[in-house]
């Protein structure tokens, strides 16, 4: 069996385009060989069962098709966006382009052509894709009120400089109120209208928000996000959520909680609250089944041994 001659080094680690295989001088008879994956036309990659970033393997299908970007579910994935969109982890690939052109069509492709206006798209990772906001609402559709919050929540929190190296929140509620004022009768504008009406600045993460959501829909107190708490001389808490008012305390605690060094910071910090007649409640995964209840019920019940009444 004749060995096929070797692809350039920068054409063997990820998709390429016909034009970049012939700018790098590749032949088409080492193009059409059969050790090459085809994944769409005028698309190569070096191996079908090689696993690679997403970045690497959608930005050839933004390459080949004119004034394209990657946008949609595949946009939400490449942000890292949190939350639930139905159909964001399909082996699938959303490209949009302006409404003037015709919609991408080619295999492994969902096309979208829509209005763009400038500033919504950029790049990231090597691509060209749809910007946060302009994501936020084009994923808008497929999501739940409470999801596109998760998503809004998200995108308006103030970072932590010293853990995440910014000190910009991804996007204004401005940004966002741009998008809904520029796009006007999109499917799902809707829906993302009264998202950003009950999205809020503080929540450190998706489960935050949906437990916000839960305890707000119950009727209970509004709770303040991640605000700094002086429960001492010299000891200072910020609970995921509190109620100052009723020395109520909630912590959301996710998987890194069973670490035990973590359980000794928590008991530690349960201590703490406790010397202070504060009540802290600890929510878990298992708090957040049948639309968030148990959670509920745990808030309310430590909120009424702190005096709070129901109007």
């Amino acid at each position: 069996m004749r060995i096929p001659k070797e692809l350039p080094d920068h054409l063997e680690t990820a998709p390429f385009t016909w034009q970049e295989a012939l700018d790098a001088g590749v032949s088409r008879q080492r193009w059409r060989h059969h050790g090459l994956d085809s994944p769409s036309r005028g698309i190569r990659s070096p191996a079908a069962d090689q696993v690679m970033e997403l970045s690497l393997t959608v930005r050839p299908y933004t390459v080949i098709t004119p004034f394209s970007a990657a946008s949609h579910a595949t946009a939400f994935v490449l942000w890292e966006f949190p939350g639930f969109l139905p159909g964001s982890h399909e082996p699938v690939i959303h490209i949009s382009r302006p409404d003037t052109m015709a919609i991408p069509r080619r295999k492994g492709v969902v096309g979208h052509a829509g209005q763009f206006f400038e500033d919504e798209i950029t790049h990231h990772d090597g691509l060209l894709i749809t910007s946060r906001p302009r994501t936020w609402l084009d994923c808008a559709r497929k999501m739940s009120i409470d999801e596109i919050t998760v998503l809004a929540d998200h995108l308006l929190r103030a970072p932590r400089p010293e853990f995440e190296g910014r000190s910009d929140p991804y996007c204004t509620r401005e940004d966002l109120e741009t998008m809904l004022h520029r796009h006007k009768g999109t499917p799902g504008i809707r829906k993302a209208r009264l998202a950003l009406e009950q999205a809020r600045i503080g929540a450190d993460s998706a489960p935050e928000t949906r437990l916000r959501l839960a305890l707000e829909r119950a009727g209970l107190p509004q709770t303040e996000l991640n605000r700094p708490t002086q429960l001492g001389s010299g000891v200072v808490r910020q609970p995921d959520l509190s109620c100052p008012e009723f020395r109520v305390a909630i912590e959301y605690e996710g998987e890194g909680h069973s670490d035990p060094a973590q359980i000794v910071r928590d008991i530690d910090r349960e201590e703490d609250f406790s010397r202070a007649r504060w009540i802290l409640v600890r929510i878990s995964k298992r708090h957040m089944k049948n639309d968030a209840r148990p959670a509920v019920s745990k808030v309310r019940n430590a909120l009424t041994g702190q005096g709070w009444t129901p109007k």
